[in-house]
Protein backbone atom coordinates (compact mmCIF):
# COMPACT_ATOMS: atom_id res chain seq x y z
CA UNK A 1 0.00 0.00 0.00
CA UNK A 2 1.10 3.55 -0.70
CA UNK A 3 2.24 5.57 2.31
CA UNK A 4 -0.46 7.97 3.51
CA UNK A 5 1.50 9.53 6.37
CA UNK A 6 0.73 13.27 6.63
CA UNK A 7 3.37 15.35 4.86
CA UNK A 8 5.38 18.09 6.50
CA UNK A 9 7.26 19.36 3.44
CA UNK A 10 5.57 21.71 0.96
CA UNK A 11 3.63 20.10 -1.85
CA UNK A 12 3.61 21.30 -5.45
CA UNK A 13 0.21 23.01 -5.17
CA UNK A 14 0.36 24.18 -1.56
CA UNK A 15 -1.58 27.42 -1.25
CA UNK A 16 -3.78 26.77 -4.28
CA UNK A 17 -7.50 26.77 -3.49
CA UNK A 18 -9.90 24.99 -5.85
CA UNK A 19 -13.68 25.38 -5.77
CA UNK A 20 -15.07 22.20 -7.33
CA UNK A 21 -18.68 22.69 -8.43
CA UNK A 22 -18.72 19.54 -10.55
CA UNK A 23 -20.35 16.14 -10.46
CA UNK A 24 -19.91 12.61 -11.77
CA UNK A 25 -16.53 11.92 -13.42
CA UNK A 26 -14.52 14.11 -15.83
CA UNK A 27 -14.30 17.38 -13.90
CA UNK A 28 -14.11 15.71 -10.45
CA UNK A 29 -11.07 13.78 -11.71
CA UNK A 30 -9.38 17.07 -12.58
CA UNK A 31 -10.13 18.52 -9.15
CA UNK A 32 -9.01 15.34 -7.37
CA UNK A 33 -5.70 15.38 -9.25
CA UNK A 34 -5.08 18.95 -8.12
CA UNK A 35 -5.87 17.81 -4.60
CA UNK A 36 -3.43 14.90 -4.88
CA UNK A 37 -0.72 17.43 -5.71
CA UNK A 38 -1.46 19.58 -2.68
CA UNK A 39 -4.32 21.94 -3.54
CA UNK A 40 -7.09 22.61 -1.04
CA UNK A 41 -10.23 21.45 -2.89
CA UNK A 42 -13.67 22.49 -1.65
CA UNK A 43 -16.40 20.42 -3.29
CA UNK A 44 -19.78 22.16 -3.58
CA UNK A 45 -22.78 19.82 -3.57
CA UNK A 46 -26.53 20.20 -3.67
CA UNK A 47 -28.12 20.13 -0.21
CA UNK A 48 -29.84 16.84 0.49
CA UNK A 49 -28.70 14.95 -2.60
CA UNK A 50 -25.13 15.84 -3.45
CA UNK A 51 -23.14 14.42 -6.33
CA UNK A 52 -25.23 11.98 -8.41
CA UNK A 53 -22.32 9.56 -8.50
CA UNK A 54 -22.67 8.88 -4.77
CA UNK A 55 -25.59 6.61 -5.69
CA UNK A 56 -23.87 4.78 -8.58
CA UNK A 57 -23.69 1.41 -6.90
CA UNK A 58 -23.41 -1.27 -5.75
CA UNK A 59 -20.79 -1.74 -4.54
CA UNK A 60 -20.91 0.74 -1.67
CA UNK A 61 -18.34 1.40 1.02
CA UNK A 62 -18.86 -0.77 4.09
CA UNK A 63 -18.88 0.79 7.55
CA UNK A 64 -16.94 -0.62 10.48
CA UNK A 65 -19.73 -3.14 11.10
CA UNK A 66 -19.75 -4.39 7.51
CA UNK A 67 -22.95 -2.62 6.46
CA UNK A 68 -23.42 -0.69 3.21
CA UNK A 69 -23.10 3.08 3.51
CA UNK A 70 -24.28 5.79 1.13
CA UNK A 71 -20.85 6.11 -0.53
CA UNK A 72 -20.50 4.26 -3.84
CA UNK A 73 -17.16 2.90 -5.00
CA UNK A 74 -17.55 5.08 -8.10
CA UNK A 75 -17.77 8.23 -5.95
CA UNK A 76 -14.83 7.17 -3.79
CA UNK A 77 -12.64 6.89 -6.89
CA UNK A 78 -12.86 10.58 -7.85
CA UNK A 79 -13.25 12.59 -4.66
CA UNK A 80 -10.33 12.07 -2.28
CA UNK A 81 -8.40 15.08 -0.99
CA UNK A 82 -11.54 17.23 -0.99
CA UNK A 83 -13.76 18.91 1.56
CA UNK A 84 -17.51 18.77 0.94
CA UNK A 85 -19.91 21.59 1.61
CA UNK A 86 -23.59 21.72 0.69
CA UNK A 87 -24.65 24.96 -0.96
CA UNK A 88 -27.63 26.01 -3.06
CA UNK A 89 -26.19 28.82 -5.15
CA UNK A 90 -29.46 29.25 -7.05
CA UNK A 91 -30.52 31.22 -3.98
CA UNK A 92 -29.12 34.72 -3.48
CA UNK A 93 -27.65 33.85 -0.08
CA UNK A 94 -25.95 30.78 -1.50
CA UNK A 95 -24.62 32.74 -4.45
CA UNK A 96 -23.08 35.31 -2.13
CA UNK A 97 -21.34 32.54 -0.17
CA UNK A 98 -19.91 31.18 -3.43
CA UNK A 99 -18.69 34.66 -4.38
CA UNK A 100 -16.97 34.99 -1.02
CA UNK A 101 -15.25 31.65 -1.54
CA UNK A 102 -14.12 32.72 -5.01
CA UNK A 103 -12.51 35.86 -3.60
CA UNK A 104 -9.65 33.77 -2.22
CA UNK A 105 -9.82 30.88 -4.69
CA UNK A 106 -7.40 30.23 -7.53
CA UNK A 107 -9.45 27.76 -9.58
CA UNK A 108 -13.16 27.20 -10.21
CA UNK A 109 -14.16 23.90 -11.83
CA UNK A 110 -17.69 23.31 -13.13
CA UNK A 111 -19.43 20.95 -15.53
CA UNK A 112 -22.92 22.37 -15.89
CA UNK A 113 -24.63 22.42 -19.26
CA UNK A 114 -23.83 25.46 -21.37
CA UNK A 115 -25.97 28.38 -20.17
CA UNK A 116 -27.02 26.88 -16.82
CA UNK A 117 -24.66 28.97 -14.67
CA UNK A 118 -25.36 32.11 -16.72
CA UNK A 119 -28.93 32.06 -15.39
CA UNK A 120 -27.48 32.65 -11.94
CA UNK A 121 -24.84 35.20 -12.89
CA UNK A 122 -22.03 32.68 -12.57
CA UNK A 123 -20.77 32.30 -16.15
CA UNK A 124 -17.15 33.21 -16.77
CA UNK A 125 -17.93 36.41 -18.68
CA UNK A 126 -20.22 37.50 -15.84
CA UNK A 127 -17.64 37.17 -13.06
CA UNK A 128 -14.27 37.66 -14.78
CA UNK A 129 -13.99 41.34 -13.89
CA UNK A 130 -14.80 40.67 -10.24
CA UNK A 131 -12.27 37.80 -10.09
CA UNK A 132 -9.59 38.68 -12.66
CA UNK A 133 -7.03 36.16 -11.33
CA UNK A 134 -9.42 33.22 -11.30
CA UNK A 135 -8.77 30.20 -13.53
CA UNK A 136 -12.27 29.07 -14.54
CA UNK A 137 -12.53 25.55 -16.04
CA UNK A 138 -15.73 24.45 -17.78
CA UNK A 139 -16.11 20.78 -18.68
CA UNK A 140 -18.99 19.82 -21.00
CA UNK A 141 -19.86 17.19 -23.53
CA UNK A 142 -19.38 19.34 -26.64
CA UNK A 143 -17.77 22.59 -25.54
CA UNK A 144 -19.03 26.15 -25.24
CA UNK A 145 -19.38 26.72 -29.00
CA UNK A 146 -20.66 24.89 -32.06
CA UNK A 147 -24.07 23.45 -32.98
CA UNK A 148 -23.92 20.72 -30.30
CA UNK A 149 -22.93 23.02 -27.42
CA UNK A 150 -26.34 22.93 -25.67
CA UNK A 151 -26.49 19.12 -25.63
CA UNK A 152 -25.71 17.11 -22.51
CA UNK A 153 -22.63 14.92 -22.85
CA UNK A 154 -21.84 11.42 -21.66
CA UNK A 155 -18.76 9.24 -21.95
CA UNK A 156 -20.49 6.59 -24.08
CA UNK A 157 -21.80 9.28 -26.42
CA UNK A 158 -18.33 10.81 -26.77
CA UNK A 159 -16.79 7.40 -27.45
CA UNK A 160 -19.39 6.75 -30.15
CA UNK A 161 -19.33 10.16 -31.83
CA UNK A 162 -15.59 10.58 -31.36
CA UNK A 163 -14.74 7.49 -33.40
CA UNK A 164 -13.06 5.26 -30.86
CA UNK A 165 -15.87 2.69 -30.97
CA UNK A 166 -15.52 2.36 -34.74
CA UNK A 167 -12.00 1.01 -34.29
CA UNK A 168 -12.67 -1.03 -31.12
CA UNK A 169 -14.09 -4.53 -31.01
CA UNK A 170 -14.25 -7.65 -33.11
CA UNK A 171 -14.59 -6.85 -36.84
CA UNK A 172 -17.55 -9.26 -37.09
CA UNK A 173 -19.38 -7.85 -34.06
CA UNK A 174 -20.73 -4.56 -32.78
CA UNK A 175 -18.65 -1.43 -32.31
CA UNK A 176 -17.42 -1.62 -28.71
CA UNK A 177 -16.78 0.97 -26.05
CA UNK A 178 -13.61 0.82 -24.00
CA UNK A 179 -14.18 -0.88 -20.65
CA UNK A 180 -13.51 2.26 -18.61
CA UNK A 181 -14.82 5.78 -19.19
CA UNK A 182 -11.84 6.98 -21.19
CA UNK A 183 -13.49 10.11 -22.63
CA UNK A 184 -14.36 11.28 -19.12
CA UNK A 185 -11.01 10.30 -17.67
CA UNK A 186 -8.88 11.83 -20.40
CA UNK A 187 -10.93 15.02 -20.37
CA UNK A 188 -10.21 15.23 -16.66
CA UNK A 189 -6.51 14.73 -17.30
CA UNK A 190 -6.36 17.30 -20.09
CA UNK A 191 -8.30 19.74 -17.90
CA UNK A 192 -5.78 19.27 -15.09
CA UNK A 193 -2.85 20.09 -17.37
CA UNK A 194 -4.67 23.11 -18.79
CA UNK A 195 -5.40 24.39 -15.28
CA UNK A 196 -1.73 24.09 -14.35
CA UNK A 197 -0.74 25.94 -17.53
CA UNK A 198 -3.30 28.67 -16.78
CA UNK A 199 -2.00 29.02 -13.22
CA UNK A 200 1.53 29.46 -14.59
CA UNK A 201 0.24 32.14 -16.97
CA UNK A 202 -1.67 33.80 -14.13
CA UNK A 203 1.48 33.90 -12.00
CA UNK A 204 3.36 35.59 -14.86
CA UNK A 205 0.68 38.06 -15.93
CA UNK A 206 -1.79 38.36 -13.06
CA UNK A 207 -4.63 37.31 -15.35
CA UNK A 208 -6.80 34.23 -15.07
CA UNK A 209 -8.60 32.71 -18.03
CA UNK A 210 -11.40 30.43 -19.15
CA UNK A 211 -10.70 26.79 -20.00
CA UNK A 212 -13.25 25.23 -22.36
CA UNK A 213 -12.90 21.42 -22.12
CA UNK A 214 -15.14 19.02 -24.06
CA UNK A 215 -15.49 15.24 -23.99
CA UNK A 216 -15.90 15.06 -27.78
CA UNK A 217 -12.81 17.18 -28.46
CA UNK A 218 -10.77 15.04 -26.10
CA UNK A 219 -11.97 11.80 -27.64
CA UNK A 220 -11.15 13.04 -31.15
CA UNK A 221 -7.65 14.02 -30.02
CA UNK A 222 -7.27 10.61 -28.41
CA UNK A 223 -7.72 8.82 -31.73
CA UNK A 224 -3.98 9.41 -32.10
CA UNK A 225 -2.44 7.13 -34.75
CA UNK A 226 -5.82 6.05 -36.13
CA UNK A 227 -6.72 9.67 -36.84
CA UNK A 228 -3.34 10.27 -38.44
CA UNK A 229 -3.67 7.13 -40.55
CA UNK A 230 -6.89 8.59 -41.95
CA UNK A 231 -5.63 12.17 -42.33
CA UNK A 232 -2.43 11.06 -44.06
CA UNK A 233 -3.60 7.96 -45.92
CA UNK A 234 -7.23 8.82 -46.63
CA UNK A 235 -8.43 5.33 -45.65
CA UNK A 236 -11.11 5.04 -42.95
CA UNK A 237 -9.82 2.64 -40.24
CA UNK A 238 -12.06 -0.20 -39.10
CA UNK A 239 -12.27 -2.63 -36.21
CA UNK A 240 -9.38 -5.06 -35.97
CA UNK A 241 -10.17 -6.79 -32.70
CA UNK A 242 -6.92 -6.82 -30.75
CA UNK A 243 -4.70 -6.41 -33.81
CA UNK A 244 -2.67 -3.29 -34.60
CA UNK A 245 -3.26 -1.37 -37.85
CA UNK A 246 0.44 -0.75 -38.47
CA UNK A 247 2.41 -3.51 -36.70
CA UNK A 248 2.29 -7.33 -36.86
CA UNK A 249 2.29 -9.39 -34.77
CA UNK A 250 0.81 -7.13 -32.13
CA UNK A 251 -2.27 -8.66 -30.50
CA UNK A 252 -3.70 -11.20 -28.05
CA UNK A 253 -3.14 -14.93 -28.41
CA UNK A 254 -4.55 -17.87 -26.49
CA UNK A 255 -2.03 -19.95 -24.58
CA UNK A 256 -2.81 -23.44 -23.26
CA UNK A 257 -4.29 -21.96 -20.07
CA UNK A 258 -5.23 -18.32 -20.75
CA UNK A 259 -4.26 -15.31 -22.85
CA UNK A 260 -1.20 -13.17 -23.43
CA UNK A 261 -0.15 -10.36 -25.69
CA UNK A 262 2.68 -10.57 -28.18
CA UNK A 263 4.00 -7.32 -29.64
CA UNK A 264 6.82 -7.32 -32.16
CA UNK A 265 7.47 -3.80 -33.35
CA UNK A 266 10.72 -4.74 -35.10
CA UNK A 267 11.93 -7.63 -37.24
CA UNK A 268 14.59 -8.53 -34.67
CA UNK A 269 11.88 -9.02 -32.04
CA UNK A 270 9.87 -11.22 -34.38
CA UNK A 271 12.96 -13.29 -35.16
CA UNK A 272 13.72 -13.63 -31.45
CA UNK A 273 10.17 -14.86 -30.86
CA UNK A 274 10.48 -17.45 -33.63
CA UNK A 275 13.73 -18.70 -32.11
CA UNK A 276 12.08 -19.16 -28.71
CA UNK A 277 9.16 -20.91 -30.41
CA UNK A 278 11.48 -23.23 -32.36
CA UNK A 279 10.15 -21.94 -35.69
CA UNK A 280 13.04 -19.82 -37.02
CA UNK A 281 12.33 -21.00 -40.55
CA UNK A 282 9.28 -18.71 -40.65
CA UNK A 283 11.63 -15.72 -40.71
CA UNK A 284 12.52 -16.69 -44.30
CA UNK A 285 8.90 -17.15 -45.40
CA UNK A 286 8.19 -14.43 -48.00
CA UNK A 287 4.85 -13.75 -46.32
CA UNK A 288 6.55 -12.82 -43.04
CA UNK A 289 9.96 -11.36 -43.93
CA UNK A 290 9.01 -7.78 -43.04
CA UNK A 291 6.41 -5.89 -41.09
CA UNK A 292 4.71 -4.81 -44.32
CA UNK A 293 4.61 -8.42 -45.55
CA UNK A 294 3.21 -9.62 -42.23
CA UNK A 295 0.46 -6.99 -42.36
CA UNK A 296 -0.41 -8.00 -45.92
CA UNK A 297 -0.65 -11.63 -44.83
CA UNK A 298 -2.10 -11.08 -41.37
CA UNK A 299 -4.59 -13.96 -41.51
CA UNK A 300 -1.89 -16.48 -42.41
CA UNK A 301 0.42 -15.06 -39.74
CA UNK A 302 -2.31 -15.18 -37.12
CA UNK A 303 -3.07 -18.83 -37.93
CA UNK A 304 0.60 -19.83 -37.62
CA UNK A 305 1.06 -17.99 -34.34
CA UNK A 306 -2.21 -19.21 -32.84
CA UNK A 307 -1.05 -22.81 -33.30
CA UNK A 308 2.35 -22.02 -31.79
CA UNK A 309 1.05 -20.09 -28.77
CA UNK A 310 -1.42 -22.79 -27.78
CA UNK A 311 1.44 -25.21 -27.02
CA UNK A 312 2.57 -23.56 -23.74
CA UNK A 313 1.04 -21.90 -20.70
CA UNK A 314 0.93 -18.14 -20.34
CA UNK A 315 3.55 -18.19 -17.58
CA UNK A 316 5.86 -20.38 -19.67
CA UNK A 317 5.63 -18.04 -22.65
CA UNK A 318 6.12 -14.91 -20.56
CA UNK A 319 9.22 -16.33 -18.85
CA UNK A 320 10.80 -17.47 -22.12
CA UNK A 321 9.95 -14.38 -24.14
CA UNK A 322 10.98 -11.91 -21.44
CA UNK A 323 14.36 -13.63 -21.31
CA UNK A 324 14.64 -13.13 -25.08
CA UNK A 325 13.56 -9.46 -24.76
CA UNK A 326 10.39 -9.99 -26.76
CA UNK A 327 7.51 -7.70 -25.66
CA UNK A 328 4.83 -9.86 -24.06
CA UNK A 329 2.64 -10.06 -21.00
CA UNK A 330 -0.37 -11.80 -19.50
CA UNK A 331 -3.91 -10.50 -19.91
CA UNK A 332 -4.62 -9.96 -16.22
CA UNK A 333 -7.99 -9.85 -14.55
CA UNK A 334 -8.36 -6.94 -12.11
CA UNK A 335 -7.56 -9.11 -9.08
CA UNK A 336 -4.33 -10.25 -10.74
CA UNK A 337 -3.47 -6.64 -11.57
CA UNK A 338 -3.38 -5.68 -7.91
CA UNK A 339 -1.57 -8.90 -6.99
CA UNK A 340 1.13 -8.25 -9.59
CA UNK A 341 4.53 -7.63 -7.94
CA UNK A 342 5.32 -4.71 -10.24
CA UNK A 343 2.00 -2.99 -9.50
CA UNK A 344 2.58 -3.56 -5.79
CA UNK A 345 6.16 -2.30 -5.98
CA UNK A 346 4.91 0.87 -7.64
CA UNK A 347 2.37 1.47 -4.87
CA UNK A 348 -0.67 1.62 -7.12
CA UNK A 349 -3.08 0.71 -4.32
CA UNK A 350 -3.48 2.88 -1.24
CA UNK A 351 -5.69 3.09 1.83
CA UNK A 352 -6.79 6.44 3.24
CA UNK A 353 -7.66 6.33 6.96
CA UNK A 354 -10.12 8.54 8.78
CA UNK A 355 -13.32 8.18 6.73
CA UNK A 356 -16.42 9.21 8.67
CA UNK A 357 -18.07 5.83 8.00
CA UNK A 358 -14.98 3.64 8.11
CA UNK A 359 -12.11 5.19 10.08
CA UNK A 360 -9.82 2.21 9.46
CA UNK A 361 -9.33 3.08 5.82
CA UNK A 362 -10.87 3.56 2.39
CA UNK A 363 -9.13 1.88 -0.57
CA UNK A 364 -8.06 4.02 -3.51
CA UNK A 365 -6.14 3.68 -6.76
CA UNK A 366 -3.00 5.77 -6.42
CA UNK A 367 -1.96 8.77 -8.48
CA UNK A 368 0.28 7.13 -11.09
CA UNK A 369 3.18 9.58 -11.47
CA UNK A 370 6.11 9.65 -9.08
CA UNK A 371 7.44 13.16 -8.34
CA UNK A 372 10.83 13.10 -6.60
CA UNK A 373 10.37 16.29 -4.56
CA UNK A 374 6.60 16.77 -4.33
CA UNK A 375 4.91 13.35 -4.55
CA UNK A 376 1.16 13.00 -4.48
CA UNK A 377 -0.33 12.37 -1.05
CA UNK A 378 -3.69 11.17 0.23
CA UNK A 379 -4.51 13.50 3.08
CA UNK A 380 -8.28 13.28 3.11
CA UNK A 381 -10.62 10.37 2.36
CA UNK A 382 -13.56 11.16 0.08
CA UNK A 383 -15.92 13.25 2.23
CA UNK A 384 -19.48 12.39 3.13
CA UNK A 385 -22.10 14.86 1.93
CA UNK A 386 -21.66 18.25 3.59
CA UNK A 387 -19.04 16.96 5.99
CA UNK A 388 -17.11 20.23 6.00
CA UNK A 389 -19.90 22.80 5.58
CA UNK A 390 -19.61 24.24 9.05
CA UNK A 391 -15.81 24.07 8.98
CA UNK A 392 -15.58 26.08 5.76
CA UNK A 393 -18.27 28.63 6.58
CA UNK A 394 -16.92 29.36 10.04
CA UNK A 395 -13.22 28.92 9.28
CA UNK A 396 -12.80 30.39 5.82
CA UNK A 397 -15.68 32.87 5.81
CA UNK A 398 -15.88 33.71 9.51
CA UNK A 399 -19.62 33.06 9.93
CA UNK A 400 -20.82 32.39 13.46
CA UNK A 401 -22.97 29.45 14.55
CA UNK A 402 -26.21 31.47 14.42
CA UNK A 403 -25.57 32.56 10.83
CA UNK A 404 -24.83 28.98 9.79
CA UNK A 405 -28.00 27.77 11.51
CA UNK A 406 -30.11 30.35 9.67
CA UNK A 407 -28.64 29.28 6.34
CA UNK A 408 -29.44 25.68 7.15
CA UNK A 409 -33.01 26.54 8.14
CA UNK A 410 -33.44 28.36 4.82
CA UNK A 411 -32.07 25.28 2.97
CA UNK A 412 -29.23 27.35 1.50
CA UNK A 413 -26.82 24.77 2.91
Amino acid sequence: MTDTTPVTTPMALDGICVIDASRVLAAPIAAQTLGDLGADVIKIERPGTGDDIRRWGPPFLKDSDGNDTTESAYYLGTNRNKRSITLDFTQAEGREILFRLLETADVFVENYKVGDLARHGLAYDQIRERFPRLVYASVTGFGQTGPYAPRPGYDLLAQAMGGIMSVTGDPTGQPTKVGVAIADMMTGMYTTSAILAALRHRDLTGRGQHIDAALLDTQVSWLMNQAMNYLVGGVVPGRLGNAHPNVAPYEVFASSDGFLILGCGADRQFHAFLKVAGRSELAEDPRFVSNSARLANIDALRAELAAIMSTRTTDEWVAALEAAKVPCGPVNTIDRVFADPQVQARGMAASIPGHAFNPEGVPTVAYPLKLSETPATYRRPPPILGQHTDEVLTGELGLDADAVAKLRDAKVI
